[in-house]
């Protein structure tokens, strides 16, 4: 499947920046079954590229002197090949497996977090669906419920309310997935889809003896494949957010991303756009 990308985020400031700062995981990984066929990042300064731990194309974005403004835009072609249950091949692994296995503070697992899975796993996790079981039952526990929780809520806190978006079921899954003491991580791009809940996403990979990563969507309780775009995999959304960053000054700050995931003839389009206020500049995924 060939992906037509348009991306585009803008920040406004009530009071003046006199610096800032950003991270940008805007640019489509090079895996066996994803080729970025033309990709261009347009920004109001320089960029620096370069790739980080987890082998994710990033580039760092300064501004000195006094703005109010900040728009990214985004906008190219990718080509996807289906997954076959999942299975991801051939990527850019810098680190070994077992970094995957350290929790962090969003997918850090409980008492709580173990009984679920033991419950949605009697025989633990050794295939890709035992994989799919478990975001079956995070499927079903977890409420798709946009604008409740942020970027900073995590996993006890996401079962415990049982509502969420994508970035909250994947990082349950992580926290379910370390328990058991296996390497999963998070996985940020784009989705595909006519269902309103599309444009920006997340789901995970789950490392599975004699598989490797499986890439599984949580949210829709599916395999992941050519419907998905990555950008970034890193240990949870703070380390694979598509923009993050700091500023200096600027007061109150809103943020609008408006993004559109084209495939197929004109009439298959589909536009998502969300509109709020940012916190230090990093955008939700749904």
């Amino acid at each position: 499947m060939r992906h037509i990308i348009r991306h585009v985020t803008r920040y406004r400031y009530s009071a003046p920046i006199t610096y800032s700062i950003q991270t940008l995981r805007l640019t489509p990984r090079q895996d066996n079954h994803q080729h970025p066929l033309r990709w261009h990042i347009d920004a109001p300064g320089e960029l620096t590229q370069q790739a980080d731990a987890y082998g994710n194309v990033t580039h760092i974005l300064t501004l000195n002197g006094a703005h109010r403004e900040i728009e990214l835009r985004v906008t190219g072609q990718v080509d996807v090949q289906p997954l076959h249950d999942g299975v991801v091949t051939g990527e850019d692994s810098r680190l070994p497996v077992e970094a995957f296995c350290v929790p962090t503070p969003l997918t850090q697992s409980d008492e709580t977090i173990r009984a679920f899975t033991a419950d949605a796993l009697p025989r633990g996790l050794k295939t890709p669906g035992d994989g799919l079981a478990l975001a079956g039952a995070i499927h079903e526990r977890v409420a798709y419920v946009p604008g409740i929780t942020d970027v900073t809520t995590a996993a006890p806190q996401v079962l415990e309310m049982g509502h969420g978006v994508c970035q909250d079921h994947s990082h349950l899954f992580l926290a379910c997935v370390h328990g058991l003491g296996l390497p999963a991580r998070y996985v940020s791009g784009y989705l595909y889809t006519p269902n309103e809940h599309a444009a920006t996403h997340a789901w995970v990979d789950v490392w599975l003896q004699n598989h490797g990563w499986v890439s599984i969507d949580v949210t829709n309780h599916q395999f992941a494949s050519d419907c998905h775009c990555r950008l970034a995999v890193a240990r949870d959304y703070d380390s694979a957010s598509p923009v993050r960053g700091v500023r200096i000054g600027g007061g109150e700050e809103s943020m609008m991303v408006d993004v559109q995931v084209d495939s197929g003839p004109p009439q298959s389009q589909h536009q998502s756009q969300h509109s709020g206020f940012g916190q230090s500049q990093s955008q939700s995924q749904v």
